[in-house]
């Protein structure tokens, strides 16, 4: 008796913090959220102005320094599609094919890092490959070509995935292909790989294999719930995980947190489609998040995968991303209190989230997860991009905007 009036003293106590935490924000901007926060798109032209060199279509990092990755590249090649801005888009494929790609993405992998050498010109800082971002330009570009009926778009996206197949995708035992930026670092023995979850977002594995029914992503997409479900025992995703088939998931040498890659997994499983095969699956795997957010305001900074322990506050972004997987588990309360947690980091000065200097990854989170749940864009079942200005096509993962919920961004069917 005495145990359980002390577990309900600790519940209630708890609950207190985390209503003392929560009150500030709703009624400071939460509930405000759709009248005060600027809509998407005067969201991603800040972001424009700041990060993304008007003249060349380079995206620039500049709490790095000033540097120019892969992935900003990718990350902007899909807003100026959602945009429907094809001059932009343009821009930013020629900077990456010309200073990534040695001028041709159809036959070449983009480097992953550019910017100023040691020695003082600018150039490749790294000619290693971040497989993610590939798949993103990839992708990209066979949404372009289907969206702007343009098959120069579409052929290069698909010879691209074609060499991220050959040279970025190893065999997993027992569980089948997956995406691996590379075998000398992520290879430690000839039975074992190290995988990073938020390397594959759902959506683009399925939309991939419509487009390439004879490559290894249907296979892939296949397997990622199980992949997702063996890597998080207290339902929260991992930076790095090690598998193999002798000891399944195991720590990666790069250690047992889950942090800035991780967080990804929880965005990507919330915007995809219901209805696209293991939607299901990988969101009730990652149940640790939602729970933990029932006693806390905001997303913890660092989990260790293994214990469950959570440690610090995360930053905007973490709170961003966490908005269409609230959504989609209808977790309506939470969905509040994160979008409260954002809204408030708003600045009005820089158009931006954060204080300055804003924080280029924090962004790049903010405008999938808010362009996600202001309908700008959605993903079809089979995992293609629906945009909002886009027209009546032929293509199955069409529909019209106005079939499109407007209530925390949920499908009608």
């Amino acid at each position: 008796m005495a145990s359980s009036r002390r577990v309900a003293i600790v519940v209630i106590y708890r609950f207190a913090i985390w209503l003392s935490a929560v009150i500030p924000l709703l009624l400071g901007s939460g509930y405000a959220y759709a009248a005060a926060a600027p809509p998407w798109h005067q969201f991603w032209k800040a972001y424009q102005q700041y990060f993304i060199d008007p003249a060349s279509g380079r995206v620039i990092d500049w709490h790095e320094g000033g540097i120019t990755t892969s992935e900003g590249q990718s990350y902007a090649l899909f807003f100026a599609l959602v945009d429907n801005d094809r001059p932009l888009f343009n821009k930013l494929l020629s900077w990456t094919q010309d200073n990534l790609a040695q001028d041709d993405l159809g036959k070449n992998l983009p480097a992953w890092r550019w910017g100023q050498r040691n020695d003082g010109p600018w150039g490749l800082l790294s000619t290693n490959h971040a497989a993610d971002s590939d798949l993103w330009i990839a992708y990209d570009l066979i949404q372009a070509g289907r969206l702007w009926h343009d098959p120069y778009y579409r052929q290069i996206g698909l010879a691209l995935a074609r060499h991220i197949a050959q040279k970025e995708v190893l065999d997993m035992p027992v569980a089948g292909p997956m995406l691996i930026p590379g075998g000398k670092y992520f290879r430690p023995s000839p039975e074992t790989l190290i995988i990073n979850a938020s390397y594959l977002p759902l959506p683009l594995l399925a939309s991939l294999a419509q487009a390439m029914p004879d490559g290894p992503w249907g296979k892939m997409a296949e397997t990622l719930p199980a992949v997702i479900a063996g890597s998080a025992p207290h339902g929260f995703s991992p930076d790095w995980v090690a598998f193999n088939p002798q000891k399944g998931y195991f720590p990666a040498p790069q250690g047992v947190i889950a942090s800035y890659n991780a967080i990804r997994v929880y965005l990507w499983a919330g915007m995809t489609n219901p209805q696209t095969p293991g939607a299901g699956k990988i969101l009730r795997e990652l149940w640790g998040m939602s729970t933990y957010l029932h006693s806390h305001p905001a997303p913890p900074l660092k989990v260790d995968w293994q214990t469950g322990k959570a440690e610090g506050e995360g930053p905007s972004g973490f709170s961003a991303c966490l908005i269409p997987y609230l959504a989609s588990l209808h977790e309506d309360d939470l969905l509040q209190v994160q979008l409260a947690r954002l809204q408030s980091k708003y600045r009005p000065g820089t158009g931006l989230y954060g204080h300055p200097p804003a924080h280029y990854y924090n962004q790049n989170l903010a405008l999938f997860a808010l362009g996600w749940y202001e309908n700008v864009f959605r993903f079809g079942i089979d995992g293609n991009v629906i945009v909002r200005w886009q027209k009546h096509h032929k293509d199955s993962s069409t529909v019209s905007h106005s079939s499109i919920s407007a209530e925390h961004g949920q499908y009608d069917g």
